[in-house]
C-alpha cells in the first residue's frame, strides 16, 4: 500500500529526479537529505512496501521530518551526515535500490530561523547543520587568517574578489568584531566594486557560500558519498544528484565519468594493463536544469543541476 504524505514545501527537479531514480515498487531507497521531506514524500508514493532511509545531519530538519512521517511503517529518520552512509546501510543490513542527495541548503535554514544561512535576516553568524560542530562562521570570519579567509573564498566561493574581500573584512574586524549576517553582507558589498554588482545576485553570495561549505566540510562529505556507492548500491541501483555550484557539480561530473569507463590505459597503448573495470553508467550526458516554469514558481530552483548513474 503506498503512503501519501502531504507536501511541506518545494522539492526541486522533484519529476526528474523520481524518473532517474527509477523507483521500483518494494525496493529500498535514502534520501541523503531529508530537508523539508520533499522528495522522500514523493518517492514513499512509489515504493509501496518498499523501505525509505531519510538522513539529515541537522537535528531541526529530523524533528520535522519524525512530525512529518508519523506513523509510517517503513520510513527510517536518521540524524547523521550522509558522508557515513555506508556504515549506516552495513549496521541495518541492507543495500540500496537507489540514493537521492539534494546538495543545496534546505528553505527552512535558509528562513529567518537563527542560525545565519542568509544574508536576507540580520542573524548571528553561524552556518553550522550541526550545531554540535565546533567550527561557525562567527569563527572563520573572525578568527582566520587574512590568507586562509582568502583562500577560502576563492576555493569555495569562486569569487573574483576574493583578495579584496578578505583583506576588508579583517580591516573591519580589526575595528569591531563582525557577529551578524547583515553586518558581514554590507562588508562584502562594500568590498565589490559598484559596477560589479549584478542585478539580482547579491555580491556577499559567493563569499557566504564559500563560508558555509567551510563550516560544513561539504565537498569532503560529497566526496565520501561517492566513494561509498560501488558498495551501498545494488545491480542496476541508481544515484541522483542535485547541486546547485559548479564544485559540487564538477564532483559528480568527474566521479560519474571516470567510473564510467573499461579501461584508463595511455591512449594508443595496444593492451590494457590497467585492470580497471567499469562499475557506473552515466545516465545523463548533460546536467538536467530546471524548466522556466519551475523557475518561476520556484527561483530557488535556478541554479540546480541533476545527474544520474546506475550501478553495472
Amino acid at each position: 500500500m503506498a503512503h501519501k504524505v502531504e507536501m511541506a514545501h518545494i522539492p526541486v527537479l522533484l519529476e526528474e529526479a523520481l524518473h532517474y531514480l527509477n523507483v521500483i515498487s518494494g525496493g529500498v531507497y535514502v534520501d541523503c537529505t531529508g530537508g523539508g521531506g520533499g522528495h522522500s514524500a514523493a518517492i514513499l508514493e512509489k515504493i509501496n512496501e518498499g523501505r525509505l532511509i531519510i538522513l539529515d545531519r541537522d537535528p531541526d530538519a529530523c524533528e520535522r521530518l519524525f512530525i512529518r512521517f508519523k506513523g509510517v511503517p517503513n520510513v527510517d529518520i536518521i540524524n547523521d551526515n550522509f558522508s557515513n552512509i555506508e556504515k549506516i546501510l552495513d549496521s541495518m543490513g541492507l543495500k540500496a535500490n537507489g540514493i537521492l542527495a539534494d546538495f543545496g541548503v534546505s528553505s527552512f535554514q535558509i528562513s529567518n530561523t537563527g542560525r545565519g544561512f542568509s544574508f536576507r535576516y540580520d542573524e548571528p553568524l553561524d552556518m553550522r547543520m550541526d550545531k554540535k560542530t565546533d567550527l561557525s562562521a562567527y569563527d572563520v570570519v573572525n578568527n582566520l587568517s587574512q590568507e586562509t579567509l582568502e583562500n577560502i573564498i576563492k576555493k569555495y566561493g569562486e569569487d573574483p574578489f576574493a583578495k579584496r574581500i578578505a583583506y576588508v573584512i579583517v580591516k573591519y574586524r580589526n575595528l569591531k568584531k563582525i557577529t551578524t549576517t547583515k553586518e558581514l553582507a554590507e562588508i562584502i558589498a562594500n568590498a565589490v566594486p559598484v559596477k560589479f554588482h549584478k542585478k539580482g545576485i547579491h555580491p556577499a553570495t559567493r563569499t557566504f557560500q564559500a563560508i558555509r561549505i567551510f563550516v560544513n566540510k561539504e565537498l569532503e562529505a560529497i566526496e565520501s558519498l561517492l566513494k561509498s556507492l560501488e558498495n551501498i548500491l545494488v545491480s542496476k541501483g541508481r544515484g541522483v544528484f542535485i547541486s546547485f555550484h559548479s564544485l559540487e557539480d564538477r564532483m559528480v561530473k568527474d566521479f560519474l565519468n571516470y567510473y564510467a569507463k573499461q579501461c584508463i590505459c595511455p591512449p594508443g597503448q595496444p593492451i590494457c594493463t590497467c585492470g580497471k573495470k567499469q562499475t557506473f553508467k552515466v545516465l545523463t550526458k548533460k546536467p538536467v536544469l530546471p524548466s522556466k516554469d519551475e523557475v518561476i514558481k520556484n527561483p530557488y530552483s535556478r541554479s540546480a543541476k541533476l545527474r544520474a548513474g546506475e550501478r553495472v
